[in-house]
């Protein structure tokens, strides 16, 4: 009974293929044949498009509305006092509940900066922010289902720590720039204690919202236009070729890829959903996501104005050096995980054969058929473009 109730809400309410089917019958009412490449990538386009818009809208307002309770003063009352590991997870997990891509968190950081937060407190935020939140949490297990969706909130959360942590041993609170350090007037900077009843929250909610879509909106388009590219164009053998596992450069060549790019993680889903359906590993994928959401060109410009190149360097190359590790390693578990889930699944079907007497090739043995776990496929072709 919870495993249906919970494919529903993953199917339906995260998922919403119900809205998949509600595209593919009004373009079929249009004329428009949805089972070829052209058709399928018009259904994919405004099916992914108009599914991400929807939980962006409704899941960036809840999130501002408990963000409305964490102004920079607030934060600093809170975290103030925690340093080292334990004040940078701190940071890290304040960072999932903001909604921003990486240029947006850099003005939270630098008010965090001007409160005389910790620099590891502060660049764990910075990294965990654009990383992962809670929107983006609920959006990939509709998407790549929990386990990949899960794993992608830990790993980012494990190197926004890390790299807080690497780096603030290194000692180099000198290398932010003036302007953006303590400088006695926080609290009012900061607007007060950030008291507000529930209207003011709410329009805080509201406003937030809108600036987000505003911001957004142009990126997730682009970012559905490829996905639905790679989708239904691009050969899987040519994908296979460049970020396969036949190729050991690929989680490297994919974070390369991601980072001149410039997005939040809602822009990427639809080009890693892509990739998914091609066969791309779940590390790769994840070092491409990572890539494009923590580093762009953007963001390391508008990080220069507040970091000194020393500093910039070191942060650019801790977080590179940090999805690169975490995509290899992925990718091995899953290959890890997937050998032993075909060992676990021939084992079972010999033991039944050896109890019934039958072949394990029998037609009837439907786990025979079943494929090895690896990343959750996406179809390719028909009603679910998705």
């Amino acid at each position: 009974m919870f495993a249906g109730a919970w494919d529903f809400i993953q199917d339906q309410v995260l998922g919403m293929r119900w809205l998949n089917e509600a595209v593919g019958l009004a373009l079929e009412a249009l004329g428009v044949d949805t089972a070829d490449r052209i058709g399928a990538s018009i259904q994919f386009f405004l099916y992914d498009t108009v599914k991400i818009l929807i939980l962006l809208v409704v899941l960036i307002f809840v999130v501002s509305y408990i963000q409305s309770y964490f102004p920079p003063e607030r934060a600093r009352r809170v975290l103030g006092g925690l340093r080292g590991v334990r004040g940078n997870t701190a940071g890290a997990l304040l960072g999932t509940v903001t909604p921003f891509c990486s240029c947006s968190s850099i003005p939270i950081f630098i008010g965090f900066s001007k409160a005389g937060l910790p620099l590891g407190v502060t660049l764990s935020f910075l990294i965990s922010s654009p990383f992962v939140d809670l929107a983006a949490l609920i959006v990939l297990m509709g998407v790549f289902g929990p386990e990949m969706a899960v794993l992608y909130v830990v790993t980012g959360i494990v190197l926004a720590v890390a790299g807080g942590t690497v780096i603030e041993r290194m000692g180099m609170e000198d290398q932010i720039e003036e302007f953006a350090r303590p400088d006695g007037s926080a609290a009012a900077e900061a607007g007060g204690d950030g008291a507000m009843d529930v209207r003011e929250r709410c329009s805080f909610a509201a406003s937030e919202t809108r600036r987000t879509v505003g911001r957004v909106w142009k990126y997730i388009l682009v970012g559905v236009l490829v996905g639905a590219l790679i989708h239904n164009w691009i050969p899987e053998d040519a994908v296979q070729a460049v970020l396969g596992d036949g190729n050991p450069l690929s989680v490297v060549i994919a974070t390369l890829i991601g980072v001149p790019i410039y997005a939040d993680i809602f822009g990427t889903i639809p080009i890693a959903e892509a990739l998914l359906a091609k066969g791309v590993g779940a590390g790769t994928i994840m070092a491409f996501m990572m890539g494009v959401t923590a580093m762009s060109l953007p963001s390391i410009m508008m990080l220069r104005s507040v970091m000194k190149p020393r500093l910039l360097a070191v942060f650019f190359s801790v977080v590179v050096a940090g999805i690169v590790v975490i995509g290899y390693a992925f990718n091995l578990v899953s290959a890890v995980w997937s050998r032993s889930t075909c060992s676990e699944g021939r084992n079972r079907r010999a033991r039944r054969c050896r109890t019934t007497g039958t072949s394990s090739s029998s037609g009837r043995d439907a786990g025979a058929a079943r494929p090895c776990w690896r990343t959750r496929r996406r179809p390719s072709a028909g009603r679910d473009p998705g």
